[in-house]
């Protein structure tokens, strides 16, 4: 089988070769002299199609094609957690020490550090019958994670020989595997896995446990489950990748992708400079020992934009298989589905809508498929929650990614410029927004929350409704024709949409909050509603109810109320009762 061939044609970061070849599809090459990485992607008897993830600049007809008989795959292993790569899981760390600010072509440096030492505690026993998944070993891979190295999936048989525990490189063997055909193979702390292939699990579960991340709007009226997937539409400036910072800094997940797809430069900095700085409230420890990032900025080779997400998810689904949850922030697809726009015009392929590819629909869906909660080989329990945000132009919802996400979503976060511009965050559109884990959830909130939880959150998003009726009425002809019933929805709805929806994720009481205390804040909201509404009914003014100052006092709450002292509710429900007591006694109730 040749393994070399030579470059026929160039264009942009697409590479052919004539005549007929031994290549695969899906395998990758080194193209050029400068052996850059490569990706076959078309085949026939005349022409074979490669995508280069580096910058084509100064290749020429003639320069030789090199075969490595390996699909594209990424390392994964302990070194992966606390670390940076590019779209190609090239460590950018390492490649500015060889290289310095910027990457140089062709420097293919390995994604582990093949020369630190692990403490490693080897699990497996000589005999031990194995197949894909088993833990053979652990290593506390950071303060936060303990590492499990797992068998591949590719491999099953029995464990003939091990080593003891001490230190080891990634790259040492660690134990030797003996198939069912009688060959043997070294085992080592690393194994290979093609990106664009999902890793086998045992089952897929139901998403019946929520993904807690502290933002009430989320939480309370649009929640999202633990293995699911939701999508953060949004035009330029309405908060999205904000909302991704602060999900992934707060969500109860184990482990965290951040996936930056074509995004900003200085985006990428922020997120590097606030993850180093911030503690992980779960453990106290810097949150990057529990953080993958991935970084493949707007300026970056198109191509390798194209594989990162791809990337991220196979990374995620590593350490899912060691039943943990992670959580993946991808931002943004837009950036991903416009890479292959640009290749697929490369290839001259037949353009769908907005020059998108007709197969942009199965791209996404094989992205968001692979998300879910799942019982893998090993017994444990594990799950991938992606997040993904869409950058329509002009924030149309109605172009191909937005549209065609939705279809392979069950979570709609849509953000809104207006709720942005009047520092409304986080900017999500009650009104347009939707989520359909509400019903699978049901019984975790009964359970966990309590069973006038979701009752609660029906009213709320009631009010929320009717409130957006009457502003349409308001309008037209003002708010003061309207009846003191509707003059108390707007009030109510005030307070919901600042006191609740609002939140700051400055204050240190704000930034976060329990569901117990959504819980509570909700009931007070409804005892004033409920009460004003007894009073209404019995021809007292609105407007004597509002100067009670209990709305405004409502709408502190998130701020007076201390996340450790949920007493203070009793003593507001008091206030309530009190404060009010003169209108009931006057309305003769």
């Amino acid at each position: 089988m040749a393994n070399e061939y030579q470059i026929y044609g160039i264009n942009g970061p697409v590479v052919t070769i004539a005549g007929p070849t031994a290549l695969r599809m899906m395998e990758m090459v080194y193209v050029g002299e400068g052996r850059l990485i490569g990706e076959v992607i078309g085949l026939d008897v005349a022409m074979t199609t490669i995508q280069v993830y580096e910058e084509t600049t100064g290749l020429s007809a003639g320069q030789p094609v090199y075969a490595t008989g390996e699909l594209m795959s990424v390392t994964l292993g302990p070194g992966l957690l606390s670390n940076i790569f590019d779209g190609i899981e090239r460590p950018l760390n390492a490649l500015e020490e060889a290289t310095g600010s910027f990457i140089g072509r062709g420097c293919n440096l390995p994604a582990l550090d093949a020369e630190r030492l692990w403490d490693v505690t080897i699990l497996a026993k000589p005999g031990d019958e194995v197949s894909g998944g088993t833990v053979l070993a652990t290593c506390p891979e950071t303060s936060a994670i303990l590492h499990k190295v797992i068998l591949s999936p590719i491999f099953s048989g029995r464990i003939v020989e091990v080593k003891s525990d001490g230190q080891y490189t990634v790259n040492n063997v660690i134990a030797v595997l003996e198939d069912t055909n009688g060959n043997r193979h070294e085992l080592t702390l690393c194994q290979r896995w093609p990106i664009r292939s999902p890793r086998p699990v045992e089952k897929r579960l139901a998403p019946t446990r929520p993904l807690i991340t502290g933002q009430r709007v989320i939480d309370t009226l649009l929640p999202i489950a633990k293995g699911g997937a939701a999508a953060i539409p949004g035009g330029f400036g309405t908060g999205k990748t904000m909302t991704q910072h602060q999900l992934a800094k707060w969500c109860n997940a184990d482990i965290i992708v951040y996936i930056g797809c074509g995004e900003r430069g200085n985006e990428m900095t922020q997120v590097l400079t606030e993850f180093s700085e911030l503690l992980d409230p779960k453990s106290g420890k810097p949150l990057t020992d529990r953080t993958i990032l991935i970084a493949n900025t707007s300026n970056m080779p198109v191509a390798a934009r194209e594989a990162s997400i791809y990337t991220g998810i196979t990374l995620a689904e590593y350490y899912r298989d060691m039943g943990y949850h992670i959580a993946i922030m991808a931002d943004s697809t837009s950036r991903w589905a416009e890479a292959l726009r640009e290749i697929s015009g490369r290839l001259e392929e037949m353009p769908a809508d907005e020059g998108f590819p007709a197969y942009l629909p199965s791209r996404l869906a094989e992205f968001y498929e692979r998300a879910g909660y799942t019982q893998n080989q090993n017994g444990t329990e594990g799950s991938i929650t992606i997040i993904g945000a869409v950058s329509p132009q002009g924030s149309d919802f109605s172009e191909p990614v937005t549209q065609n996400t939705k279809r392979f979503t069950r979570c709609f976060w849509a953000l809104d410029k207006s709720l942005a511009y009047a520092r409304h965050y986080p900017a999500i559109n009650w009104t347009e927004s939707y989520s359909e884990y509400t019903v699978p959830l049901t019984d975790w909130f009964h359970e966990n929350v309590g069973a006038d939880f979701l009752s609660m959150r029906g009213q709320l998003f009631k009010i929320l409704l009717e409130e957006n009726q009457l502003l349409e009425i308001v309008k037209l002809i003002g708010a003061d024709v309207l009846p003191d019933d509707q003059k108390l929805t707007l009030e109510t709805a005030r307070v919901i949409r600042v006191g609740f929806l609002q939140q700051n994720a400055f204050h240190a009481d704000d930034t976060f909050v329990s569901l117990r205390k959504q819980k509570e804040m909700m009931r007070l909201i409804l005892l004033l509603h409920e009460k004003a509404r007894q009073i209404v009914l019995r021809q007292v003014p609105v407007v004597q109810i509002v100067k009670t100052g209990l709305f405004e006092k409502l709408v502190k709450m998130k701020y007076n109320i201390p996340n450790d002292n949920p007493e203070m509710f009793a003593e507001y429900a008091a206030d309530i009762d009190n404060k009010l007591a003169p209108l009931i006694k006057k309305a003769g109730m």
